[in-house]
């Protein structure tokens, strides 16, 4: 039998069915505070429940495509604006009963950017927020959403520490002040500032300088500011450890 035959003979319904979804751990700061997005659900399963922005792929998407979609559709963003969002895969959860439906594989992606703009529920969610991280045991979550968010928050924590990815928080231009401010609201740790901008300089790739500054001083009428941008660097040599993790390694 060539293959031809074989397509031609075989039998899908032989085999138990499997969907795939993609969720996505959409990740901004508003108001100096790490923010994740969430909506709530308008239908069973798990109705009135908060889940993450997510959905069946659709026949003619691949996995990217479909995160992308089901991001854009909550959050009102398109063209350069949804380009500018960095987005990757996270993981795949398959624990056979974690959706009561049928057996849901999903595909879980982590985003982020900055300053993104108030969600707008889509047709089949009750509502969406954009939730401070530091509530999110406030509220029920459907699914295995709990497990997943635990674990972009993480993936997104540890990214900071050896890859430039901090930079897709802020603008195109911002000051070192600026981005430690990402680094001490995504790890929830204070930074000391003059260490702080010392490692990001020593870092080869990280930030360039644009040669302009801010137009005004500090907030205490202190000289402007230097403005970078971020640089070609891929990966972080040496790493900018969290504090608790660069303790154990001393």
């Amino acid at each position: 039998m060539d293959e031809q035959e074989f397509l031609a003979a075989y039998d899908p319904s032989a085999y138990p069915s499997t969907a795939v979804t993609v969720d996505v751990v959409a990740l901004t700061i508003r108001d100096g505070a790490l923010h994740l997005l969430l909506i709530r659900r308008a239908a069973p399963p798990y109705e009135g429940h908060w889940a993450l922005p997510g959905g069946f792929v659709h026949p003619d998407e691949d996995l990217t495509t479909g995160a992308r979609r089901e991001l854009a559709e909550e959050t009102g963003l398109g063209g350069d604006r949804l380009r500018r969002v960095h987005l990757e895969q996270l993981g795949s959860y398959g624990t056979p009963d974690r959706d009561p439906r049928m057996r849901i594989v999903s595909v879980a992606h982590l985003a982020f950017a900055p300053d993104l703009p108030d969600p707008v529920a889509d047709t089949d969610a009750a509502d969406a927020i954009w939730l401070p991280v530091t509530a999110l045991s406030s509220r029920q979550l459907a699914f295995d959403h709990d497990r997943i968010i635990a674990d972009g928050l993480e993936r997104a924590r540890s990214k900071l520490e050896y890859t430039p990815l901090a930079t897709r928080f802020l603008e195109p231009e911002f000051t070192i002040s600026e981005l430690r401010g990402v680094y001490e609201t995504v790890w929830g740790h204070p930074l000391h500032a003059g260490n702080f901008h010392r490692k990001v300089l020593s870092v080869p790739g990280f930030v360039e300088s644009t040669g302009a500054s801010t137009e005004r001083g500090g907030a205490r009428g202190g000289p402007r500011a230097k403005l970078y941008r971020a640089g070609d660097a891929r990966l972080l040599h040496p790493a900018l450890l969290r504090p608790a993790r660069e303790e154990a390694v001393r």
